[in-house]
Protein backbone atom coordinates (compact mmCIF):
# COMPACT_ATOMS: atom_id res chain seq x y z
CA UNK A 1 0.00 0.00 0.00
CA UNK A 2 1.56 3.37 -0.98
CA UNK A 3 2.05 5.76 1.93
CA UNK A 4 -0.36 8.64 2.31
CA UNK A 5 1.14 11.93 1.19
CA UNK A 6 0.03 14.69 3.52
CA UNK A 7 0.07 18.38 2.62
CA UNK A 8 3.29 20.28 3.06
CA UNK A 9 3.28 22.79 5.94
CA UNK A 10 1.73 26.03 4.71
CA UNK A 11 0.01 24.38 1.72
CA UNK A 12 -3.55 25.43 0.91
CA UNK A 13 -6.20 24.05 -1.42
CA UNK A 14 -5.89 26.93 -3.91
CA UNK A 15 -2.25 25.97 -4.48
CA UNK A 16 -3.52 22.90 -6.34
CA UNK A 17 -4.87 25.29 -8.97
CA UNK A 18 -1.65 27.32 -9.09
CA UNK A 19 0.37 24.16 -9.70
CA UNK A 20 -1.98 22.98 -12.47
CA UNK A 21 -1.88 26.38 -14.18
CA UNK A 22 1.92 26.50 -14.03
CA UNK A 23 2.24 23.03 -15.60
CA UNK A 24 -0.67 22.96 -18.07
CA UNK A 25 -1.88 26.52 -18.70
CA UNK A 26 -3.46 25.72 -22.09
CA UNK A 27 -5.21 22.50 -21.12
CA UNK A 28 -8.99 22.68 -20.77
CA UNK A 29 -9.83 22.42 -17.07
CA UNK A 30 -13.56 22.96 -16.51
CA UNK A 31 -16.47 23.14 -18.92
CA UNK A 32 -20.20 23.45 -18.47
CA UNK A 33 -22.79 21.31 -20.18
CA UNK A 34 -23.85 24.42 -22.10
CA UNK A 35 -20.41 24.84 -23.66
CA UNK A 36 -18.60 27.48 -21.56
CA UNK A 37 -15.13 26.41 -20.54
CA UNK A 38 -11.81 27.61 -19.15
CA UNK A 39 -8.24 26.39 -19.30
CA UNK A 40 -6.15 25.96 -16.18
CA UNK A 41 -4.38 29.23 -16.97
CA UNK A 42 -7.65 31.12 -17.47
CA UNK A 43 -9.16 29.71 -14.30
CA UNK A 44 -6.09 30.66 -12.28
CA UNK A 45 -6.23 34.20 -13.67
CA UNK A 46 -9.94 34.56 -12.83
CA UNK A 47 -9.41 33.22 -9.33
CA UNK A 48 -6.58 35.70 -8.72
CA UNK A 49 -8.68 38.62 -9.94
CA UNK A 50 -11.67 37.51 -7.92
CA UNK A 51 -9.60 37.02 -4.76
CA UNK A 52 -8.34 40.59 -5.13
CA UNK A 53 -11.89 41.79 -5.80
CA UNK A 54 -13.06 40.11 -2.61
CA UNK A 55 -10.39 42.02 -0.72
CA UNK A 56 -11.53 45.30 -2.28
CA UNK A 57 -15.08 44.40 -1.17
CA UNK A 58 -13.85 44.23 2.42
CA UNK A 59 -13.20 40.50 2.79
CA UNK A 60 -10.09 39.74 4.85
CA UNK A 61 -8.55 36.52 6.14
CA UNK A 62 -10.98 34.54 8.27
CA UNK A 63 -14.16 36.22 6.99
CA UNK A 64 -16.87 33.82 5.86
CA UNK A 65 -18.20 34.01 2.30
CA UNK A 66 -21.38 32.08 1.51
CA UNK A 67 -21.61 30.47 -1.94
CA UNK A 68 -25.22 29.85 -2.99
CA UNK A 69 -24.53 28.80 -6.57
CA UNK A 70 -25.25 25.75 -8.69
CA UNK A 71 -22.70 23.63 -10.55
CA UNK A 72 -21.21 26.34 -12.75
CA UNK A 73 -17.85 27.92 -13.48
CA UNK A 74 -18.50 30.74 -11.02
CA UNK A 75 -18.84 28.25 -8.17
CA UNK A 76 -15.43 26.75 -8.93
CA UNK A 77 -13.75 30.14 -9.33
CA UNK A 78 -15.59 31.65 -6.37
CA UNK A 79 -14.70 28.78 -4.04
CA UNK A 80 -11.02 28.83 -4.96
CA UNK A 81 -10.89 32.63 -4.82
CA UNK A 82 -12.30 32.64 -1.29
CA UNK A 83 -9.60 30.17 -0.24
CA UNK A 84 -6.88 32.11 -2.07
CA UNK A 85 -7.97 35.22 -0.17
CA UNK A 86 -7.53 33.13 3.03
CA UNK A 87 -11.20 33.61 3.82
CA UNK A 88 -13.63 30.77 4.65
CA UNK A 89 -16.01 29.32 2.06
CA UNK A 90 -19.55 28.44 3.16
CA UNK A 91 -21.16 26.48 0.29
CA UNK A 92 -24.94 26.05 0.66
CA UNK A 93 -27.72 24.59 -1.42
CA UNK A 94 -28.84 27.28 -3.92
CA UNK A 95 -32.34 25.89 -3.48
CA UNK A 96 -32.37 26.81 0.22
CA UNK A 97 -35.50 28.62 1.35
CA UNK A 98 -35.63 32.08 2.87
CA UNK A 99 -36.19 30.55 6.31
CA UNK A 100 -33.15 28.28 5.95
CA UNK A 101 -30.92 31.13 4.79
CA UNK A 102 -32.23 33.31 7.61
CA UNK A 103 -30.61 30.76 9.94
CA UNK A 104 -27.48 29.94 7.92
CA UNK A 105 -26.31 33.49 7.18
CA UNK A 106 -26.15 34.77 10.77
CA UNK A 107 -25.03 31.42 12.18
CA UNK A 108 -22.00 31.35 9.87
CA UNK A 109 -21.38 35.08 10.29
CA UNK A 110 -21.13 35.40 6.50
CA UNK A 111 -19.98 38.85 5.36
CA UNK A 112 -20.78 38.22 1.70
CA UNK A 113 -23.09 35.94 -0.28
CA UNK A 114 -22.55 34.85 -3.89
CA UNK A 115 -25.95 34.21 -5.46
CA UNK A 116 -27.36 33.45 -8.90
CA UNK A 117 -30.80 33.37 -10.46
CA UNK A 118 -31.85 30.29 -8.48
CA UNK A 119 -30.90 31.63 -5.06
CA UNK A 120 -31.05 35.42 -5.26
CA UNK A 121 -34.70 35.90 -4.28
CA UNK A 122 -34.34 33.82 -1.11
CA UNK A 123 -31.01 35.49 -0.27
CA UNK A 124 -32.46 38.98 -0.64
CA UNK A 125 -35.56 38.08 1.38
CA UNK A 126 -33.47 36.55 4.18
CA UNK A 127 -31.27 39.63 4.41
CA UNK A 128 -34.29 41.96 4.31
CA UNK A 129 -35.76 39.91 7.13
CA UNK A 130 -32.79 40.66 9.35
CA UNK A 131 -30.37 37.81 8.58
CA UNK A 132 -27.49 40.26 8.47
CA UNK A 133 -27.30 44.05 8.40
CA UNK A 134 -23.75 44.11 7.08
CA UNK A 135 -24.02 41.24 4.63
CA UNK A 136 -22.99 42.07 1.06
CA UNK A 137 -24.37 40.36 -2.02
CA UNK A 138 -22.54 39.47 -5.22
CA UNK A 139 -24.84 38.47 -8.08
CA UNK A 140 -24.03 36.15 -10.96
CA UNK A 141 -26.00 36.67 -14.20
CA UNK A 142 -28.53 38.80 -12.30
CA UNK A 143 -28.77 42.63 -12.50
CA UNK A 144 -27.41 44.01 -9.22
CA UNK A 145 -29.66 46.15 -7.07
CA UNK A 146 -28.37 49.20 -5.19
CA UNK A 147 -25.74 48.11 -2.70
CA UNK A 148 -25.05 44.81 -4.50
CA UNK A 149 -22.05 43.97 -6.65
CA UNK A 150 -21.85 42.12 -9.95
CA UNK A 151 -19.57 39.09 -10.10
CA UNK A 152 -17.87 40.44 -13.22
CA UNK A 153 -17.03 43.69 -11.42
CA UNK A 154 -15.12 41.76 -8.77
CA UNK A 155 -13.32 39.87 -11.54
CA UNK A 156 -12.13 43.13 -13.11
CA UNK A 157 -9.68 43.81 -10.28
CA UNK A 158 -5.98 43.77 -11.07
CA UNK A 159 -4.55 40.72 -9.27
CA UNK A 160 -2.36 41.40 -6.28
CA UNK A 161 -0.12 38.80 -4.63
CA UNK A 162 -1.43 36.93 -1.60
CA UNK A 163 1.01 35.89 1.12
CA UNK A 164 1.38 32.14 1.73
CA UNK A 165 -1.08 30.54 4.11
CA UNK A 166 0.70 30.63 7.49
CA UNK A 167 -0.89 27.48 8.88
CA UNK A 168 -2.69 24.56 7.17
CA UNK A 169 -4.82 24.25 10.31
CA UNK A 170 -6.55 27.47 9.25
CA UNK A 171 -10.27 27.04 8.60
CA UNK A 172 -11.04 26.65 4.89
CA UNK A 173 -14.68 25.57 4.66
CA UNK A 174 -17.84 25.45 6.75
CA UNK A 175 -20.18 22.72 5.52
CA UNK A 176 -23.56 22.43 7.15
CA UNK A 177 -24.79 19.01 8.16
CA UNK A 178 -27.56 17.91 10.50
CA UNK A 179 -26.84 17.92 14.22
CA UNK A 180 -28.36 16.34 17.29
CA UNK A 181 -30.15 19.59 18.16
CA UNK A 182 -32.18 19.44 14.95
CA UNK A 183 -30.54 22.62 13.63
CA UNK A 184 -27.90 22.20 10.93
CA UNK A 185 -24.36 22.29 12.30
CA UNK A 186 -21.36 23.47 10.34
CA UNK A 187 -18.42 21.08 10.19
CA UNK A 188 -15.15 23.02 10.34
CA UNK A 189 -12.83 21.71 7.64
CA UNK A 190 -9.27 23.03 7.58
CA UNK A 191 -6.94 23.15 4.61
CA UNK A 192 -5.10 20.28 6.30
CA UNK A 193 -8.21 18.09 6.39
CA UNK A 194 -9.25 18.80 2.78
CA UNK A 195 -5.77 18.25 1.36
CA UNK A 196 -5.17 15.17 3.48
CA UNK A 197 -8.24 13.47 2.04
CA UNK A 198 -7.34 14.49 -1.51
CA UNK A 199 -3.94 12.82 -1.03
CA UNK A 200 -5.41 9.79 0.72
CA UNK A 201 -7.72 9.23 -2.25
CA UNK A 202 -4.90 9.89 -4.71
CA UNK A 203 -2.88 7.06 -3.13
CA UNK A 204 -5.58 4.47 -3.95
CA UNK A 205 -4.63 1.92 -6.59
CA UNK A 206 -6.17 1.53 -9.10
CA UNK A 207 -6.75 5.29 -9.11
CA UNK A 208 -10.16 6.91 -9.02
CA UNK A 209 -8.98 9.74 -11.28
CA UNK A 210 -6.08 10.01 -13.74
CA UNK A 211 -4.70 13.13 -15.40
CA UNK A 212 -6.23 12.15 -18.75
CA UNK A 213 -9.70 11.48 -17.33
CA UNK A 214 -12.83 13.48 -18.10
CA UNK A 215 -14.87 13.61 -14.89
CA UNK A 216 -18.62 14.18 -14.80
CA UNK A 217 -19.48 16.98 -12.36
CA UNK A 218 -23.06 15.99 -11.59
CA UNK A 219 -22.78 15.74 -7.80
CA UNK A 220 -23.61 19.17 -6.29
CA UNK A 221 -20.50 21.17 -5.50
CA UNK A 222 -22.09 22.50 -2.30
CA UNK A 223 -22.01 18.90 -1.01
CA UNK A 224 -18.72 17.60 0.39
CA UNK A 225 -18.76 14.73 -2.13
CA UNK A 226 -18.77 17.13 -5.07
CA UNK A 227 -16.59 19.74 -3.41
CA UNK A 228 -13.60 17.68 -2.30
CA UNK A 229 -13.95 14.14 -3.63
CA UNK A 230 -14.78 15.33 -7.17
CA UNK A 231 -13.46 18.90 -7.54
CA UNK A 232 -10.56 18.29 -5.17
CA UNK A 233 -9.58 15.16 -7.09
CA UNK A 234 -9.81 16.96 -10.44
CA UNK A 235 -7.55 19.74 -9.15
CA UNK A 236 -5.05 17.26 -7.74
CA UNK A 237 -4.77 15.25 -10.97
CA UNK A 238 -5.34 18.09 -13.51
CA UNK A 239 -8.19 16.12 -15.07
CA UNK A 240 -11.05 17.79 -16.98
CA UNK A 241 -14.33 18.49 -15.16
CA UNK A 242 -17.66 18.58 -17.01
CA UNK A 243 -20.21 20.47 -14.92
CA UNK A 244 -23.94 19.91 -15.08
CA UNK A 245 -26.52 21.34 -12.72
CA UNK A 246 -29.36 18.90 -13.28
CA UNK A 247 -29.77 15.15 -13.64
CA UNK A 248 -31.86 13.95 -16.52
CA UNK A 249 -31.64 10.20 -17.24
CA UNK A 250 -31.36 10.57 -21.01
CA UNK A 251 -29.76 14.01 -21.09
CA UNK A 252 -26.99 13.05 -18.70
CA UNK A 253 -26.22 9.95 -20.76
CA UNK A 254 -26.05 12.17 -23.85
CA UNK A 255 -23.60 14.47 -22.03
CA UNK A 256 -21.42 11.52 -21.03
CA UNK A 257 -21.29 10.43 -24.69
CA UNK A 258 -20.72 13.92 -26.09
CA UNK A 259 -17.92 14.82 -23.67
CA UNK A 260 -16.41 11.32 -23.50
CA UNK A 261 -16.64 11.23 -19.71
CA UNK A 262 -14.46 8.44 -18.34
CA UNK A 263 -15.16 8.78 -14.60
CA UNK A 264 -18.75 9.17 -13.43
CA UNK A 265 -19.27 9.94 -9.72
CA UNK A 266 -22.96 9.75 -8.80
CA UNK A 267 -25.33 9.30 -5.87
CA UNK A 268 -27.33 6.05 -5.52
CA UNK A 269 -30.66 7.37 -6.91
CA UNK A 270 -29.09 7.71 -10.36
CA UNK A 271 -28.83 3.95 -10.78
CA UNK A 272 -32.58 3.38 -10.49
CA UNK A 273 -33.10 5.72 -13.46
CA UNK A 274 -30.45 4.06 -15.62
CA UNK A 275 -31.15 0.39 -14.98
CA UNK A 276 -33.04 -0.97 -17.96
CA UNK A 277 -32.18 1.89 -20.36
CA UNK A 278 -31.87 0.53 -23.89
CA UNK A 279 -28.30 0.36 -25.12
CA UNK A 280 -26.91 1.42 -21.73
CA UNK A 281 -23.53 -0.18 -22.33
CA UNK A 282 -23.13 1.74 -25.60
CA UNK A 283 -24.30 5.00 -24.01
CA UNK A 284 -21.65 4.55 -21.31
CA UNK A 285 -19.00 3.58 -23.82
CA UNK A 286 -16.38 6.17 -22.76
CA UNK A 287 -16.78 5.34 -19.06
CA UNK A 288 -14.08 3.31 -17.31
CA UNK A 289 -15.36 3.75 -13.76
CA UNK A 290 -18.60 4.62 -11.96
CA UNK A 291 -18.24 5.82 -8.38
CA UNK A 292 -21.13 5.78 -5.92
CA UNK A 293 -21.04 7.71 -2.69
CA UNK A 294 -23.01 9.76 -0.14
CA UNK A 295 -25.38 6.89 0.76
CA UNK A 296 -25.32 3.06 0.77
CA UNK A 297 -26.03 1.27 -2.51
CA UNK A 298 -27.64 -2.15 -2.41
CA UNK A 299 -25.81 -5.16 -3.81
CA UNK A 300 -28.84 -5.95 -5.98
CA UNK A 301 -28.72 -2.50 -7.56
CA UNK A 302 -25.00 -2.83 -8.30
CA UNK A 303 -25.50 -6.23 -9.92
CA UNK A 304 -28.47 -5.10 -12.01
CA UNK A 305 -26.65 -1.98 -13.20
CA UNK A 306 -23.37 -3.72 -14.02
CA UNK A 307 -25.23 -6.39 -15.97
CA UNK A 308 -26.59 -3.78 -18.36
CA UNK A 309 -23.81 -1.23 -18.29
CA UNK A 310 -20.78 -3.54 -18.32
CA UNK A 311 -18.91 -0.87 -16.32
CA UNK A 312 -17.50 -1.49 -12.84
CA UNK A 313 -19.19 0.29 -9.95
CA UNK A 314 -17.20 1.08 -6.86
CA UNK A 315 -18.73 2.55 -3.75
CA UNK A 316 -17.36 3.99 -0.57
CA UNK A 317 -18.24 5.32 2.83
CA UNK A 318 -17.70 8.91 3.81
CA UNK A 319 -18.87 11.78 5.94
CA UNK A 320 -18.76 15.55 5.77
CA UNK A 321 -16.62 15.50 8.91
CA UNK A 322 -14.05 13.27 7.16
CA UNK A 323 -13.68 15.52 4.09
CA UNK A 324 -15.27 13.03 3.03
CA UNK A 325 -13.88 9.65 1.88
CA UNK A 326 -13.17 7.02 4.54
CA UNK A 327 -13.38 3.70 2.65
CA UNK A 328 -13.68 2.54 -0.94
CA UNK A 329 -14.04 -0.82 -2.63
CA UNK A 330 -11.23 0.29 -4.96
CA UNK A 331 -8.93 -0.14 -1.97
CA UNK A 332 -10.12 -3.68 -1.24
CA UNK A 333 -8.30 -6.71 -2.50
CA UNK A 334 -11.56 -7.98 -3.98
CA UNK A 335 -14.86 -6.02 -3.81
CA UNK A 336 -17.46 -7.95 -1.84
CA UNK A 337 -21.23 -7.85 -2.00
CA UNK A 338 -22.57 -5.53 0.68
CA UNK A 339 -19.20 -4.04 1.63
CA UNK A 340 -18.24 -0.37 1.27
CA UNK A 341 -14.57 -1.31 1.07
CA UNK A 342 -11.57 -0.83 3.30
CA UNK A 343 -10.14 2.30 4.90
CA UNK A 344 -7.88 4.55 2.86
CA UNK A 345 -4.22 4.71 3.78
CA UNK A 346 -3.75 7.13 6.65
CA UNK A 347 -7.25 6.50 8.02
CA UNK A 348 -7.87 4.12 10.91
CA UNK A 349 -11.18 2.44 11.73
CA UNK A 350 -12.30 0.79 14.91
CA UNK A 351 -15.59 -0.41 16.37
CA UNK A 352 -16.74 0.40 19.89
CA UNK A 353 -19.50 -1.09 21.99
CA UNK A 354 -22.36 0.76 23.66
CA UNK A 355 -19.99 1.85 26.41
CA UNK A 356 -17.45 3.30 23.99
CA UNK A 357 -14.97 0.49 24.57
CA UNK A 358 -13.08 -0.74 21.48
CA UNK A 359 -14.03 -4.20 20.30
CA UNK A 360 -11.25 -6.74 20.19
CA UNK A 361 -10.04 -8.27 16.93
CA UNK A 362 -11.78 -11.47 17.93
CA UNK A 363 -15.24 -9.90 17.88
CA UNK A 364 -14.69 -7.24 15.19
CA UNK A 365 -17.32 -8.97 13.07
CA UNK A 366 -19.91 -8.05 15.69
CA UNK A 367 -21.62 -4.72 14.91
CA UNK A 368 -20.37 -1.67 16.76
CA UNK A 369 -20.26 2.08 16.39
CA UNK A 370 -17.68 3.15 13.83
CA UNK A 371 -14.91 5.45 15.02
CA UNK A 372 -12.33 6.95 12.69
CA UNK A 373 -8.97 8.65 13.04
CA UNK A 374 -6.90 10.46 10.43
CA UNK A 375 -5.49 13.76 9.21
CA UNK A 376 -8.65 14.24 7.12
CA UNK A 377 -10.90 14.75 10.14
CA UNK A 378 -12.64 18.05 10.80
CA UNK A 379 -11.81 20.42 13.64
CA UNK A 380 -15.18 20.16 15.35
CA UNK A 381 -18.40 22.06 14.80
CA UNK A 382 -18.70 25.78 14.30
CA UNK A 383 -18.11 28.06 16.03
CA UNK A 384 -16.15 26.64 18.98
CA UNK A 385 -14.93 23.28 17.67
CA UNK A 386 -17.35 21.29 19.83
CA UNK A 387 -17.73 17.52 19.41
CA UNK A 388 -14.63 17.12 17.28
CA UNK A 389 -12.08 14.31 17.52
CA UNK A 390 -11.60 13.23 21.11
CA UNK A 391 -9.00 11.38 23.09
CA UNK A 392 -6.30 9.97 20.87
CA UNK A 393 -7.79 11.67 17.80
CA UNK A 394 -10.74 9.26 17.47
CA UNK A 395 -14.13 10.54 16.33
CA UNK A 396 -17.43 8.67 16.68
CA UNK A 397 -19.43 8.66 13.44
CA UNK A 398 -22.80 7.62 14.86
CA UNK A 399 -22.90 4.81 12.28
CA UNK A 400 -22.98 1.11 13.11
CA UNK A 401 -21.07 -1.50 11.13
CA UNK A 402 -18.77 -4.48 11.29
CA UNK A 403 -15.39 -5.41 9.81
CA UNK A 404 -14.51 -8.70 8.18
CA UNK A 405 -11.16 -10.47 8.51
CA UNK A 406 -9.68 -8.48 5.60
CA UNK A 407 -10.70 -5.14 7.08
CA UNK A 408 -13.61 -4.47 4.75
CA UNK A 409 -16.43 -2.46 6.30
CA UNK A 410 -20.13 -3.35 6.21
CA UNK A 411 -22.68 -0.75 7.27
CA UNK A 412 -25.55 -1.96 9.43
CA UNK A 413 -27.50 1.03 10.73
CA UNK A 414 -27.21 4.58 12.02
CA UNK A 415 -27.27 5.54 15.65
CA UNK A 416 -28.07 9.07 14.69
CA UNK A 417 -31.65 9.36 13.51
CA UNK A 418 -30.67 10.72 10.12
CA UNK A 419 -32.57 10.19 6.89
CA UNK A 420 -30.47 10.29 3.71
CA UNK A 421 -32.42 11.50 0.67
CA UNK A 422 -30.49 11.43 -2.62
CA UNK A 423 -27.29 11.58 -0.60
CA UNK A 424 -28.34 14.58 1.51
CA UNK A 425 -28.81 14.43 5.26
CA UNK A 426 -32.24 15.18 6.69
CA UNK A 427 -32.64 15.32 10.45
CA UNK A 428 -36.24 14.46 11.44
CA UNK A 429 -36.29 16.99 14.29
CA UNK A 430 -35.83 19.85 11.83
CA UNK A 431 -38.82 18.69 9.77
CA UNK A 432 -40.88 18.00 12.89
CA UNK A 433 -40.27 21.52 14.18
CA UNK A 434 -41.66 22.98 10.95
CA UNK A 435 -44.74 20.72 10.91
CA UNK A 436 -45.47 21.32 14.59
CA UNK A 437 -46.08 24.99 13.78
CA UNK A 438 -49.03 24.15 11.50
CA UNK A 439 -52.43 24.92 12.98
CA UNK A 440 -54.27 21.69 13.71
CA UNK A 441 -51.16 19.60 14.44
CA UNK A 442 -51.03 18.18 17.98
CA UNK A 443 -48.08 15.82 17.55
CA UNK A 444 -45.78 14.77 14.72
CA UNK A 445 -43.13 12.13 14.06
CA UNK A 446 -40.89 12.00 10.99
CA UNK A 447 -39.08 8.86 9.83
CA UNK A 448 -37.08 7.73 6.84
CA UNK A 449 -38.04 4.70 4.81
CA UNK A 450 -36.41 3.00 1.82
CA UNK A 451 -37.27 4.45 -1.59
CA UNK A 452 -36.11 3.15 -4.96
CA UNK A 453 -35.77 6.61 -6.44
CA UNK A 454 -34.02 8.58 -3.70
CA UNK A 455 -32.50 5.91 -1.46
CA UNK A 456 -34.70 7.01 1.42
CA UNK A 457 -37.85 9.10 1.62
CA UNK A 458 -39.20 11.29 4.40
CA UNK A 459 -42.58 10.28 5.80
CA UNK A 460 -44.45 12.37 8.38
CA UNK A 461 -47.08 11.02 10.79
CA UNK A 462 -49.35 13.75 12.13
CA UNK A 463 -51.82 13.61 15.03
CA UNK A 464 -54.52 16.30 14.65
CA UNK A 465 -55.87 18.49 17.42
CA UNK A 466 -59.42 17.81 18.63
CA UNK A 467 -60.63 20.82 16.64
CA UNK A 468 -59.85 19.10 13.31
CA UNK A 469 -63.01 17.43 12.01
CA UNK A 470 -62.85 13.75 10.97
CA UNK A 471 -63.26 14.80 7.34
CA UNK A 472 -60.57 17.49 7.65
CA UNK A 473 -57.56 15.20 7.25
CA UNK A 474 -57.00 16.14 3.61
CA UNK A 475 -56.99 19.85 4.44
CA UNK A 476 -54.52 19.25 7.27
CA UNK A 477 -52.21 17.29 4.96
CA UNK A 478 -52.35 20.13 2.42
CA UNK A 479 -51.52 22.69 5.12
CA UNK A 480 -48.54 20.61 6.26
CA UNK A 481 -47.27 20.29 2.70
CA UNK A 482 -47.60 24.04 2.10
CA UNK A 483 -45.69 24.83 5.27
CA UNK A 484 -42.89 22.42 4.36
CA UNK A 485 -42.67 23.87 0.86
CA UNK A 486 -42.24 27.34 2.37
CA UNK A 487 -39.74 26.41 5.05
CA UNK A 488 -37.72 23.44 3.79
CA UNK A 489 -35.50 22.60 0.83
CA UNK A 490 -37.05 20.08 -1.54
CA UNK A 491 -35.10 17.05 -0.35
CA UNK A 492 -36.23 17.65 3.25
CA UNK A 493 -39.95 17.77 2.48
CA UNK A 494 -42.07 14.73 3.34
CA UNK A 495 -42.85 12.56 0.36
CA UNK A 496 -45.92 11.42 2.23
CA UNK A 497 -47.94 12.86 5.13
CA UNK A 498 -50.30 10.58 7.05
CA UNK A 499 -52.86 11.68 9.62
CA UNK A 500 -53.13 9.19 12.48
CA UNK A 501 -55.05 9.07 15.74
CA UNK A 502 -52.04 8.37 17.94
CA UNK A 503 -48.29 7.78 17.76
CA UNK A 504 -46.80 4.59 19.26
CA UNK A 505 -44.87 5.42 22.40
CA UNK A 506 -42.82 3.67 25.06
CA UNK A 507 -43.89 3.63 28.70
CA UNK A 508 -41.73 6.73 29.23
CA UNK A 509 -43.50 8.60 26.42
CA UNK A 510 -40.80 8.34 23.77
CA UNK A 511 -42.13 7.87 20.24
CA UNK A 512 -41.31 4.40 18.91
CA UNK A 513 -40.02 5.36 15.49
CA UNK A 514 -39.05 1.80 14.70
CA UNK A 515 -42.73 0.89 14.75
CA UNK A 516 -43.52 3.76 12.41
CA UNK A 517 -40.78 2.71 10.01
CA UNK A 518 -42.25 -0.79 9.92
CA UNK A 519 -45.71 0.57 9.16
CA UNK A 520 -44.34 2.80 6.41
CA UNK A 521 -42.45 -0.07 4.78
CA UNK A 522 -45.61 -2.17 4.66
CA UNK A 523 -47.58 0.60 2.99
CA UNK A 524 -46.07 0.48 -0.47
CA UNK A 525 -48.54 2.68 -2.29
CA UNK A 526 -46.13 3.26 -5.16
CA UNK A 527 -43.73 5.34 -3.05
CA UNK A 528 -42.03 2.98 -0.64
CA UNK A 529 -40.63 -0.17 -2.16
Amino acid sequence: MPPTVLPEPGADVAELLSAAAADLPQRLAVIEAGGRGVTWGQLDEEVSRLATGLGEAGIVAGHRVMIALGNRLEFVAGYLAVLRAQAVAVPVNPGSTEAELAWLIPDSGARLVLADQESIDAVRAAIRGGAGERVGVVVVDVPPRPGERAYQDLCSATPSPVPPLPDPERLAVLLYTSGASGRPRAAMLSHRALLANVEQVAAVSPPMINSDDVVLGLVPLFHVYGLNAVLGGVLRHRAKLVLTDRFDPEGTLDLIEDEACSVVPVAPPVFAHWIGVDGLAERLGPVRLVLSGSAPLSAETIEDFQAGARVPVHQGYGLTEAAPVVTTTLHSGQPKIGSVGSALGGIELRLVDEYGEPRSAADADDPGEIQIRGANLFSGYWPDGADGPGEGGWWSTGDVGFLDAEGDLYLVDRIKDLVIVSGFNVYPIEVEQVIAEVAGVRAVAVVGVPDAGTGEAVVAYVVPTPEVAPDGAADLVAAVQRRCQEQLAGFKRPARVEVVETLPRTVTGKIRKGVLRGIARRRAGGLIR
